[in-house]
């Protein structure tokens, strides 16, 4: 098949050992992002099988129409990006593992990383001695202090394993469903969404961003956290409502560290989540590891070959 990798911003794949399940195929990889529809069209009007790497490019109808060779779309996770109905109607099947039983190690070690390096004041501190200074600020020391981890997912169990490792309580809020889950597995879950967001030191975002989570998280939550309280989002930007954020972060009352936006590429450098010196930035690098990039393409990968032999797995809109 004639199999196109869209978005491989550094070219990492052709150097990890899953890129070998392509041996039998014609593959183009994609170094740079191409937003427009039509001007992406033009370049991957041959392609028959469309890799993607999660949601960096929107799939739809503007594009599917664009494309008559298109067999099939490779991913893995959640598709919010995509349009279903209109790859079924353009003759194009979505495949896509939705890895039921592994959690992103990556994301989770990304997100103890950012409350470290806030807590540490780690960038500010690099950035003084980098100037000529010595130290900038004093940091603040995480044992014995409360993670709420909102979401009772597998990323957020594996956080809570970190997080316990050094020192640090940890107590729950979720949907009914998780926070029943929660319980039944022997956790503390807050006595109410407002004690949880007013008693954790530091609230951590795990939730999966679908039309029933989109604004989730709203400004009677954030307002309810305590002053110097860290929020932390490695899940997605629209799992907070619009402006909330921003709002709250320029009363200059809580901390964030946020590695997800609204936009993404964030390129806009006046943005107050870049700026404000309450907010430590990261570019949505969560789950940006060549370990968790070969585990998730190996499954890509095997997508298409199955596709390839007759024999398609992970389907998400049967095709006929």
């Amino acid at each position: 098949m004639k199999v196109h990798i869209l978005d491989d911003w550094f070219d990492t794949l052709r150097g990890l050992p899953c890129f070998a399940k392509l041996a039998d195929h014609d593959v183009t990889v994609w170094t740079d992002h191409e937003p427009d529809p039509a001007k992406l069209a033009a370049r991957i009007q041959d392609a028959e099988a469309l890799v993607l790497f999660r949601e960096r490019t929107k799939i739809g109808a503007e594009l599917l129409t664009r494309l008559p060779k298109l067999q099939l779309i490779s991913q893995r996770s959640v598709y919010p990006h995509i349009d279903v109905e209109a790859c079924t109607d353009n003759g194009v099947m979505l495949c896509s593992n939705m890895h039921s039983d592994t959690p992103s190690y990556a994301a989770a070690e990304m997100t103890v990383a950012l409350i470290l390096a806030s807590y540490r004041q780690i960038p500010q501190q690099v950035a003084s001695i980098r100037s000529g200074d010595w130290q900038m600020g004093v940091g603040r020391t995480l044992r014995g202090r409360t993670l709420g981890l909102y979401g009772y997912g597998r990323i957020a169990r594996a956080v809570a394993g970190y997080a316990k490792a050094i020192g640090m309580n940890v107590q729950w809020w979720a949907s009914d469903d998780g926070r029943a889950r929660a319980k039944a597995d022997g956790c503390c879950v807050a006595d109410s969404r407002e004690a949880f967001f007013a008693t954790s030191d530091v609230v951590s975002l795990h939730v999966r961003l679908k039309p029933n989570t989109k604004g989730i998280i709203t400004a009677a939550d954030l307002a309810a956290m305590a002053p110097r309280s860290l929020l932390v989002n490695t899940s997605r930007s629209g799992l907070i409502a619009p402006g909330v954020l921003e709002a709250e972060i320029e009363n200059g009352r809580i901390h964030a560290a946020v590695d997800v936006f609204d936009t993404e590429p964030m390129r806009d450098k006046d943005n107050i989540l870049l700026t404000h010196p309450n907010v430590l930035p990261t570019p949505h690098i969560g789950y940006v590891t060549e370990d968790e990039f070969d585990l998730q393409f190996s499954d890509i990968f095997d997508q298409i070959n199955a596709y390839a032999a007759g024999a398609p797995i992970h389907i998400i809109n049967p095709v006929d």
